[in-house]
Protein backbone atom coordinates (compact mmCIF):
# COMPACT_ATOMS: atom_id res chain seq x y z
CA UNK A 1 0.00 0.00 0.00
CA UNK A 2 1.36 3.82 -0.88
CA UNK A 3 1.92 6.64 1.32
CA UNK A 4 -1.19 8.09 -0.05
CA UNK A 5 -3.35 5.12 -0.14
CA UNK A 6 -4.62 5.53 3.72
CA UNK A 7 -5.29 9.51 2.73
CA UNK A 8 -7.18 8.25 -0.06
CA UNK A 9 -9.05 5.84 1.88
CA UNK A 10 -10.22 8.29 4.91
CA UNK A 11 -11.54 10.39 1.88
CA UNK A 12 -12.89 7.99 -0.02
CA UNK A 13 -16.70 7.65 -0.54
CA UNK A 14 -16.98 4.25 0.19
CA UNK A 15 -15.28 4.94 3.68
CA UNK A 16 -18.45 4.70 6.05
CA UNK A 17 -16.66 5.94 9.11
CA UNK A 18 -15.62 8.53 7.29
CA UNK A 19 -18.84 9.67 5.92
CA UNK A 20 -21.07 9.02 9.47
CA UNK A 21 -18.20 11.59 10.81
CA UNK A 22 -18.70 13.67 8.28
CA UNK A 23 -22.93 14.18 8.39
CA UNK A 24 -22.60 14.13 12.41
CA UNK A 25 -20.22 17.00 11.94
CA UNK A 26 -22.77 18.82 9.63
CA UNK A 27 -25.39 17.72 11.50
CA UNK A 28 -23.45 19.81 14.96
CA UNK A 29 -22.45 22.56 12.96
CA UNK A 30 -26.27 23.20 11.78
CA UNK A 31 -27.36 22.65 15.16
CA UNK A 32 -25.19 25.42 16.54
CA UNK A 33 -25.94 27.78 14.02
CA UNK A 34 -29.41 27.70 15.23
CA UNK A 35 -29.07 27.33 18.89
CA UNK A 36 -27.21 30.66 18.72
CA UNK A 37 -29.40 32.90 16.61
CA UNK A 38 -32.72 30.95 18.44
CA UNK A 39 -31.29 29.39 21.60
CA UNK A 40 -31.26 25.71 22.26
CA UNK A 41 -35.03 25.59 23.80
CA UNK A 42 -36.50 27.37 20.91
CA UNK A 43 -35.34 24.96 18.07
CA UNK A 44 -36.43 21.97 17.43
CA UNK A 45 -34.76 18.76 15.74
CA UNK A 46 -37.02 19.36 12.99
CA UNK A 47 -35.58 22.55 12.88
CA UNK A 48 -32.09 21.35 12.41
CA UNK A 49 -33.08 18.62 9.86
CA UNK A 50 -35.00 21.00 8.06
CA UNK A 51 -31.36 23.02 7.86
CA UNK A 52 -29.75 20.05 5.98
CA UNK A 53 -32.03 18.49 3.63
CA UNK A 54 -32.54 15.85 6.22
CA UNK A 55 -35.74 13.82 7.50
CA UNK A 56 -36.37 13.77 11.00
CA UNK A 57 -36.05 10.07 11.34
CA UNK A 58 -32.44 10.13 9.47
CA UNK A 59 -31.09 12.72 12.33
CA UNK A 60 -32.32 10.04 14.74
CA UNK A 61 -29.30 7.73 13.38
CA UNK A 62 -26.90 10.53 15.07
CA UNK A 63 -28.53 12.16 18.13
CA UNK A 64 -31.49 10.54 20.32
CA UNK A 65 -32.73 13.19 21.52
CA UNK A 66 -32.47 17.30 22.04
CA UNK A 67 -30.70 17.03 25.18
CA UNK A 68 -28.40 14.51 23.71
CA UNK A 69 -27.57 17.15 20.97
CA UNK A 70 -26.76 20.13 22.60
CA UNK A 71 -24.63 17.89 24.68
CA UNK A 72 -22.60 17.01 21.68
CA UNK A 73 -22.39 20.27 20.51
CA UNK A 74 -21.14 22.07 23.66
CA UNK A 75 -18.64 19.02 24.05
CA UNK A 76 -17.57 20.03 20.55
CA UNK A 77 -16.99 23.49 21.48
CA UNK A 78 -14.77 22.89 24.48
CA UNK A 79 -13.05 20.01 22.91
CA UNK A 80 -12.04 23.00 19.69
CA UNK A 81 -11.33 25.62 22.59
CA UNK A 82 -9.13 23.13 24.40
CA UNK A 83 -7.24 21.93 21.59
CA UNK A 84 -6.40 25.43 20.75
CA UNK A 85 -5.16 26.13 24.35
CA UNK A 86 -3.13 23.59 25.07
CA UNK A 87 -1.27 24.22 21.62
CA UNK A 88 -0.44 27.27 22.86
CA UNK A 89 0.59 26.53 26.03
CA UNK A 90 3.20 23.53 24.69
CA UNK A 91 4.43 27.10 22.08
CA UNK A 92 7.01 29.66 23.13
CA UNK A 93 5.61 32.95 24.52
CA UNK A 94 5.59 34.86 27.91
CA UNK A 95 2.04 34.16 29.66
CA UNK A 96 0.72 37.56 28.24
CA UNK A 97 1.75 36.74 24.69
CA UNK A 98 0.30 33.19 24.94
CA UNK A 99 -3.39 35.50 26.40
CA UNK A 100 -3.07 37.71 23.52
CA UNK A 101 -2.81 34.77 21.10
CA UNK A 102 -5.83 33.08 22.44
CA UNK A 103 -7.28 36.51 22.08
CA UNK A 104 -6.49 36.78 18.30
CA UNK A 105 -7.38 33.20 17.37
CA UNK A 106 -10.86 33.51 19.15
CA UNK A 107 -11.59 36.87 16.70
CA UNK A 108 -10.15 35.01 13.89
CA UNK A 109 -12.37 32.31 14.48
CA UNK A 110 -15.68 33.78 14.93
CA UNK A 111 -14.82 35.72 11.99
CA UNK A 112 -14.21 32.51 10.08
CA UNK A 113 -17.69 31.30 11.08
CA UNK A 114 -19.42 34.47 9.67
CA UNK A 115 -18.38 34.71 6.46
CA UNK A 116 -18.59 31.16 5.93
CA UNK A 117 -15.11 29.61 5.86
CA UNK A 118 -15.26 27.56 9.06
CA UNK A 119 -18.30 25.67 10.36
CA UNK A 120 -20.44 26.94 13.79
CA UNK A 121 -19.51 26.08 17.01
CA UNK A 122 -22.10 26.38 19.73
CA UNK A 123 -21.41 28.96 22.68
CA UNK A 124 -21.94 27.42 26.00
CA UNK A 125 -24.79 29.85 26.74
CA UNK A 126 -27.23 26.91 28.87
CA UNK A 127 -25.05 24.23 30.32
CA UNK A 128 -27.35 25.10 33.65
CA UNK A 129 -30.13 23.40 31.71
CA UNK A 130 -28.66 20.25 30.65
CA UNK A 131 -29.03 16.88 32.64
CA UNK A 132 -26.68 15.72 35.58
CA UNK A 133 -23.98 13.84 34.17
CA UNK A 134 -24.27 16.26 30.54
CA UNK A 135 -24.09 19.18 32.73
CA UNK A 136 -20.72 17.93 34.76
CA UNK A 137 -19.17 16.66 32.41
CA UNK A 138 -19.58 20.15 30.06
CA UNK A 139 -18.88 21.91 33.55
CA UNK A 140 -15.45 19.88 33.49
CA UNK A 141 -13.98 20.74 30.37
CA UNK A 142 -15.16 24.21 31.58
CA UNK A 143 -12.75 24.31 34.42
CA UNK A 144 -10.33 22.60 32.40
CA UNK A 145 -10.61 25.92 30.22
CA UNK A 146 -10.30 28.43 33.51
CA UNK A 147 -7.59 26.76 34.44
CA UNK A 148 -5.41 26.78 31.56
CA UNK A 149 -5.93 30.95 31.07
CA UNK A 150 -5.47 31.57 34.78
CA UNK A 151 -1.86 29.23 34.23
CA UNK A 152 -1.08 31.97 31.56
CA UNK A 153 -1.71 34.53 34.13
CA UNK A 154 -0.07 33.19 36.48
CA UNK A 155 2.88 32.33 34.11
CA UNK A 156 2.85 36.17 33.34
CA UNK A 157 3.19 37.07 36.39
CA UNK A 158 6.41 35.18 36.97
CA UNK A 159 8.40 35.82 33.98
CA UNK A 160 7.36 39.99 34.36
CA UNK A 161 5.18 40.43 31.47
CA UNK A 162 1.48 40.92 33.53
CA UNK A 163 1.34 43.34 36.53
CA UNK A 164 1.84 41.46 40.24
CA UNK A 165 -0.93 43.30 41.31
CA UNK A 166 -3.09 41.17 38.89
CA UNK A 167 -5.81 38.87 41.12
CA UNK A 168 -5.47 35.40 38.37
CA UNK A 169 -9.08 34.16 39.29
CA UNK A 170 -11.00 37.51 38.53
CA UNK A 171 -8.87 38.29 36.08
CA UNK A 172 -9.46 34.59 34.40
CA UNK A 173 -13.54 34.79 34.56
CA UNK A 174 -13.57 38.99 33.16
CA UNK A 175 -11.27 37.81 29.86
CA UNK A 176 -13.65 34.65 29.39
CA UNK A 177 -16.72 37.17 29.67
CA UNK A 178 -14.59 39.75 27.64
CA UNK A 179 -15.04 36.92 24.74
CA UNK A 180 -18.15 35.02 25.88
CA UNK A 181 -20.55 37.30 23.15
CA UNK A 182 -17.87 37.25 20.04
CA UNK A 183 -20.42 35.54 18.58
CA UNK A 184 -22.87 37.92 19.05
CA UNK A 185 -21.70 41.21 17.69
CA UNK A 186 -18.78 40.69 15.75
CA UNK A 187 -20.91 40.16 12.66
CA UNK A 188 -21.05 43.88 12.63
CA UNK A 189 -17.36 44.11 11.94
CA UNK A 190 -16.75 44.95 8.06
CA UNK A 191 -14.15 42.27 6.54
CA UNK A 192 -11.73 44.61 6.38
CA UNK A 193 -12.10 46.49 9.96
CA UNK A 194 -11.53 42.51 11.22
CA UNK A 195 -7.85 43.16 12.16
CA UNK A 196 -7.97 46.63 13.54
CA UNK A 197 -10.78 45.08 15.75
CA UNK A 198 -8.46 42.41 17.58
CA UNK A 199 -6.30 45.11 17.83
CA UNK A 200 -8.48 47.18 20.01
CA UNK A 201 -9.67 44.17 22.13
CA UNK A 202 -5.34 43.33 22.31
CA UNK A 203 -5.14 46.28 22.98
CA UNK A 204 -7.18 46.74 26.08
CA UNK A 205 -6.34 43.64 27.54
CA UNK A 206 -2.69 44.49 27.06
CA UNK A 207 -2.82 48.55 28.44
CA UNK A 208 -6.51 48.88 30.22
CA UNK A 209 -8.72 51.92 30.11
CA UNK A 210 -6.45 54.42 32.00
CA UNK A 211 -4.30 56.82 30.43
CA UNK A 212 -1.07 57.19 31.27
CA UNK A 213 1.49 54.80 32.37
CA UNK A 214 0.81 55.20 36.12
CA UNK A 215 -1.41 52.52 38.25
CA UNK A 216 -4.75 53.82 38.84
CA UNK A 217 -6.11 53.84 42.09
CA UNK A 218 -9.58 52.78 42.46
CA UNK A 219 -12.35 55.60 42.73
CA UNK A 220 -14.35 55.25 46.67
CA UNK A 221 -17.82 54.28 45.45
CA UNK A 222 -21.19 55.38 47.82
CA UNK A 223 -22.67 53.32 49.64
CA UNK A 224 -25.51 51.63 48.10
CA UNK A 225 -29.27 52.27 49.34
CA UNK A 226 -31.18 49.21 50.73
CA UNK A 227 -34.82 49.08 49.56
CA UNK A 228 -37.66 50.75 51.43
CA UNK A 229 -39.67 49.27 54.11
CA UNK A 230 -43.53 48.87 53.27
CA UNK A 231 -46.03 51.33 54.88
CA UNK A 232 -48.49 48.92 56.26
CA UNK A 233 -51.64 49.72 54.60
CA UNK A 234 -50.22 50.41 51.40
CA UNK A 235 -51.66 47.48 49.37
CA UNK A 236 -50.06 48.58 45.99
CA UNK A 237 -46.77 48.91 47.57
CA UNK A 238 -47.22 45.41 49.33
CA UNK A 239 -47.43 44.38 45.95
CA UNK A 240 -45.08 45.69 44.51
CA UNK A 241 -42.46 44.76 46.78
CA UNK A 242 -43.79 40.73 46.40
CA UNK A 243 -43.55 41.12 42.62
CA UNK A 244 -40.03 42.19 43.30
CA UNK A 245 -39.52 39.34 45.50
CA UNK A 246 -40.53 36.65 43.02
CA UNK A 247 -38.26 38.50 40.44
CA UNK A 248 -35.31 38.60 42.65
CA UNK A 249 -35.94 34.67 43.28
CA UNK A 250 -36.52 34.35 39.70
CA UNK A 251 -33.63 35.40 38.57
CA UNK A 252 -31.52 33.26 41.20
CA UNK A 253 -33.05 30.03 39.66
CA UNK A 254 -32.88 31.41 35.95
CA UNK A 255 -28.98 31.69 36.43
CA UNK A 256 -28.27 29.04 38.30
CA UNK A 257 -30.91 25.98 36.46
CA UNK A 258 -30.98 27.94 33.44
CA UNK A 259 -34.65 28.17 31.98
CA UNK A 260 -35.94 24.58 31.56
CA UNK A 261 -34.29 23.58 34.64
CA UNK A 262 -36.16 26.22 36.62
CA UNK A 263 -39.75 25.19 38.34
CA UNK A 264 -42.08 27.40 39.15
CA UNK A 265 -43.86 25.52 41.71
CA UNK A 266 -40.05 25.08 43.33
CA UNK A 267 -40.00 29.24 43.38
CA UNK A 268 -43.13 29.69 45.34
CA UNK A 269 -41.75 26.81 47.70
CA UNK A 270 -38.62 28.74 48.37
CA UNK A 271 -40.74 32.34 49.12
CA UNK A 272 -42.98 29.81 51.38
CA UNK A 273 -45.99 31.20 49.40
CA UNK A 274 -48.67 29.29 48.37
CA UNK A 275 -49.06 28.46 44.37
CA UNK A 276 -52.35 30.33 44.37
CA UNK A 277 -50.63 33.42 45.92
CA UNK A 278 -46.99 32.76 43.33
CA UNK A 279 -49.31 32.50 40.00
CA UNK A 280 -51.80 35.46 40.72
CA UNK A 281 -48.77 38.26 40.27
CA UNK A 282 -46.93 35.39 37.91
CA UNK A 283 -48.86 33.97 34.72
CA UNK A 284 -46.11 31.61 33.73
CA UNK A 285 -42.41 31.26 33.12
CA UNK A 286 -42.16 32.93 30.18
CA UNK A 287 -43.62 36.25 31.80
CA UNK A 288 -41.46 35.77 34.92
CA UNK A 289 -37.98 35.29 32.60
CA UNK A 290 -39.33 38.66 31.03
CA UNK A 291 -39.67 40.10 33.95
CA UNK A 292 -36.33 39.86 35.78
CA UNK A 293 -34.60 41.26 32.54
CA UNK A 294 -37.34 44.11 32.74
CA UNK A 295 -36.01 44.57 36.66
CA UNK A 296 -32.20 44.12 35.48
CA UNK A 297 -32.13 46.61 33.03
CA UNK A 298 -34.07 49.07 35.64
CA UNK A 299 -31.19 48.13 37.84
CA UNK A 300 -28.54 48.69 35.47
CA UNK A 301 -30.07 51.88 34.42
CA UNK A 302 -30.23 53.79 37.40
CA UNK A 303 -26.45 52.53 37.92
CA UNK A 304 -26.19 54.16 34.56
CA UNK A 305 -27.44 57.39 35.82
CA UNK A 306 -25.39 56.83 38.71
CA UNK A 307 -21.91 57.00 36.86
CA UNK A 308 -22.86 59.75 34.65
CA UNK A 309 -22.17 62.55 37.77
CA UNK A 310 -18.46 60.88 37.87
CA UNK A 311 -16.03 64.06 36.90
CA UNK A 312 -14.85 62.44 34.02
CA UNK A 313 -15.05 59.88 31.24
CA UNK A 314 -13.27 57.11 33.47
CA UNK A 315 -14.70 56.98 36.28
CA UNK A 316 -18.05 56.85 34.94
CA UNK A 317 -17.12 53.28 33.35
CA UNK A 318 -15.63 51.96 36.21
CA UNK A 319 -18.29 52.70 38.48
CA UNK A 320 -20.93 51.63 35.96
CA UNK A 321 -18.63 48.67 36.28
CA UNK A 322 -17.82 47.87 40.01
CA UNK A 323 -21.63 48.65 40.94
CA UNK A 324 -23.00 46.61 38.91
CA UNK A 325 -20.99 43.87 40.06
CA UNK A 326 -21.81 45.09 43.54
CA UNK A 327 -25.47 45.56 42.67
CA UNK A 328 -25.01 40.96 41.51
CA UNK A 329 -23.61 40.31 44.87
CA UNK A 330 -26.40 42.05 47.14
CA UNK A 331 -29.82 43.17 48.03
CA UNK A 332 -29.57 45.09 45.15
CA UNK A 333 -29.05 42.20 42.87
CA UNK A 334 -29.24 39.74 41.75
CA UNK A 335 -28.86 40.78 37.86
CA UNK A 336 -29.86 38.04 35.21
CA UNK A 337 -27.06 36.74 33.12
CA UNK A 338 -27.75 36.82 29.32
CA UNK A 339 -27.32 33.49 28.78
CA UNK A 340 -31.06 32.65 29.38
CA UNK A 341 -32.08 35.00 26.59
CA UNK A 342 -32.27 32.69 24.10
CA UNK A 343 -35.37 31.25 26.07
CA UNK A 344 -37.26 34.37 25.31
CA UNK A 345 -39.40 34.88 22.44
CA UNK A 346 -38.55 36.57 19.48
CA UNK A 347 -40.40 39.47 19.80
CA UNK A 348 -39.10 39.83 23.70
CA UNK A 349 -35.79 38.89 22.40
CA UNK A 350 -35.50 42.06 20.48
CA UNK A 351 -37.10 44.26 23.37
CA UNK A 352 -35.02 43.39 25.78
CA UNK A 353 -31.42 42.88 23.70
CA UNK A 354 -33.04 47.03 22.54
CA UNK A 355 -33.00 48.13 25.69
CA UNK A 356 -29.37 46.60 26.50
CA UNK A 357 -28.11 48.19 23.60
CA UNK A 358 -29.21 51.75 25.22
CA UNK A 359 -26.96 50.85 27.72
CA UNK A 360 -23.88 49.62 25.99
CA UNK A 361 -24.03 52.30 24.02
CA UNK A 362 -23.97 54.66 26.68
CA UNK A 363 -20.87 53.19 28.18
CA UNK A 364 -19.22 53.77 24.82
CA UNK A 365 -20.69 57.29 25.28
CA UNK A 366 -18.59 57.78 28.78
CA UNK A 367 -15.78 56.32 27.18
CA UNK A 368 -15.57 58.54 24.61
CA UNK A 369 -15.72 61.04 26.83
CA UNK A 370 -13.07 59.85 28.91
CA UNK A 371 -10.78 59.94 25.94
CA UNK A 372 -11.66 63.60 25.41
CA UNK A 373 -11.05 64.53 28.97
CA UNK A 374 -7.58 62.86 28.68
CA UNK A 375 -8.57 60.17 31.29
CA UNK A 376 -8.87 57.41 28.64
CA UNK A 377 -6.35 56.25 26.11
CA UNK A 378 -7.21 56.50 22.72
CA UNK A 379 -9.29 53.10 21.82
CA UNK A 380 -12.03 51.58 19.76
CA UNK A 381 -15.09 52.61 22.17
CA UNK A 382 -17.60 50.62 20.25
CA UNK A 383 -15.13 47.33 20.80
CA UNK A 384 -14.59 48.28 23.67
CA UNK A 385 -18.12 48.60 25.07
CA UNK A 386 -19.35 45.19 23.86
CA UNK A 387 -16.09 43.84 25.63
CA UNK A 388 -17.20 45.43 29.09
CA UNK A 389 -20.82 44.33 28.36
CA UNK A 390 -19.93 40.43 28.79
CA UNK A 391 -17.37 41.03 31.38
CA UNK A 392 -20.53 42.54 33.54
CA UNK A 393 -22.30 39.74 32.60
CA UNK A 394 -19.70 37.25 33.68
CA UNK A 395 -19.44 38.61 37.18
CA UNK A 396 -21.67 36.19 38.63
CA UNK A 397 -19.28 33.54 38.08
CA UNK A 398 -16.64 34.89 40.10
CA UNK A 399 -17.78 33.37 43.90
CA UNK A 400 -16.93 30.31 42.49
CA UNK A 401 -13.56 30.96 42.69
CA UNK A 402 -12.78 33.18 45.65
CA UNK A 403 -14.40 34.77 48.43
CA UNK A 404 -16.44 37.89 48.14
CA UNK A 405 -16.80 39.26 51.77
CA UNK A 406 -15.07 42.75 50.63
CA UNK A 407 -17.42 43.32 47.76
CA UNK A 408 -15.61 46.70 47.23
CA UNK A 409 -12.19 45.09 46.91
CA UNK A 410 -13.21 42.20 44.89
CA UNK A 411 -14.93 44.65 42.02
CA UNK A 412 -11.55 46.41 41.96
CA UNK A 413 -10.04 43.08 41.39
CA UNK A 414 -12.50 41.82 38.82
CA UNK A 415 -12.46 45.19 36.69
CA UNK A 416 -8.79 45.63 37.20
CA UNK A 417 -8.11 44.21 33.57
CA UNK A 418 -10.36 46.66 32.08
CA UNK A 419 -9.09 49.68 33.80
CA UNK A 420 -5.36 48.58 34.11
CA UNK A 421 -5.02 45.84 31.73
CA UNK A 422 -2.59 43.03 31.74
CA UNK A 423 1.26 44.80 31.69
CA UNK A 424 2.71 46.45 34.09
CA UNK A 425 2.19 49.78 35.56
CA UNK A 426 4.48 52.36 37.37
Amino acid sequence: MGSNDSDSEGTSPFNRTAQHNAKRAAILAEAARLFNTRGARSTTLLDVANGLGLTKTSLYYYVKTKEDLIYQCYRASCELLLGSMQEIADGPGTGLEKIIKNIRRNFAFNHAVRTGQRPHTAALLEIASLKDDHRRDIETRYIALFKQIRAFIREGMEDGSIDFRCEPSATTIALLGAQDWLFNWLYMTSPDDIEQVTDSACDLVSHGLAAGGQWHEPIKLAAIQGPEAAAGFDRDQQNKLKQEAFYKAGTRFFNLKGFNGTSLDEIAETLHVTKGAFYYHIRNKEDLLYECYQRSLTVSGTILKEASVEEDGLSRVEHHCRQSFIAQNSDRGPLIRYSSVTALPLDRRRDILKQTKWGTDRIGEFIKQGIADGSVRPINALVVQEMISGIVNAALELDKWRELEDLQQASVDYFNLLINGLSPRA
